[in-house]
């Protein structure tokens, strides 16, 4: 699959729970990997970097499958501690 054909496609949990759309990507150039969905277009974010990544982003590792739609593991990210520390990993 292309990355361009991930763009604008909805965003659902394991559990049925429509989390968004899929608006923007973080591609991690030195593993060569996705790193992370963005709900929300990367350059609204601007000042509000942080939240955007806690609040409005899907870590790659989560998603489960894509086909018609981005099934996801879990919304957002779990835990209050694993946020901060991928969050200051990306903005360092």
């Amino acid at each position: 699959m292309k990355l361009s054909e991930i763009y604008r496609m909805d965003i659902y949990s394991d559990a049925g729970q429509y989390l968004g759309e899929v608006q923007d990507v973080i591609v991690d150039l030195e593993k060569g990997e996705l790193s992370r969905l963005l709900m929300v277009p990367w350059k609204t974010a601007k000042g509000d970097t942080k939240s955007v990544l806690k609040n409005k982003s899907i870590l790659y590792k989560n998603v489960k499958n894509i086909s018609d739609v981005v099934l996801v593991a879990s919304p957002l990210i779990t835990t209050q501690e694993a946020k901060k520390e991928e969050v200051n990993d990306l903005i360092k």
